[in-house]
């Protein structure tokens, strides 16, 4: 006796998933290049490290000098900011320029080159974002090349 069971049985697989897959895909590959790539837009670029660290103890190459420091501490004042550096006292970003430009002239004046004077911005840590902007900017525009940031102060 022959038993035909194993012919009949017949499997239910459900609904073909293939041509979903296949449009999840393509809207994912639509959303991936459609979609902006700012995460850099958050950020400064800035070229120069505040210090050198690592993990070599190797002294300085013979006749290196040390970038002149140029600390800008920027705390909120209501609305607005104040930047001081020294005798350096500004509250927006068209003063603060003309005196970063005579302060660099006086470095000139001393014999320190522009390229070797670091500017570093210290925020206050309730700085506003674009007053840290404005502060960096008027270091750029007062013709300084490095320009750091460092971390928040008290």
């Amino acid at each position: 006796m022959k038993l035909n069971i194993a012919r009949n049985v017949h499997y239910e697989s459900g609904p073909n998933m293939t041509p979903l897959v296949d449009i999840v895909m393509v809207i994912l590959i639509f959303l991936m290049l459609a979609g902006s790539f700012g995460g850099a837009e958050h950020f400064l670029t800035s070229n120069l490290p505040l210090a050198q660290k690592g993990l070599s103890n190797a002294p300085p190459p013979p006749g290196w000098v040390p970038d002149e420091p140029l600390e800008i501490r920027v705390d909120p004042v209501g609305d607005g900011f104040r930047a001081t550096a020294g005798v350096i006292r500004a509250s927006d970003a068209a003063t603060l320029t003309l005196q970063l430009e005579n302060m660099r002239d006086q470095f000139n004046h001393a014999g320190t080159a522009t390229n070797k004077i670091q500017v570093i911005i210290i925020p206050a840590k309730n700085v506003q974002y674009d007053h840290l902007i404005k502060v960096y900017e008027s270091a750029l525009n007062a013709k300084f090349e490095k320009v750091a940031f460092a971390t928040a102060h008290d």
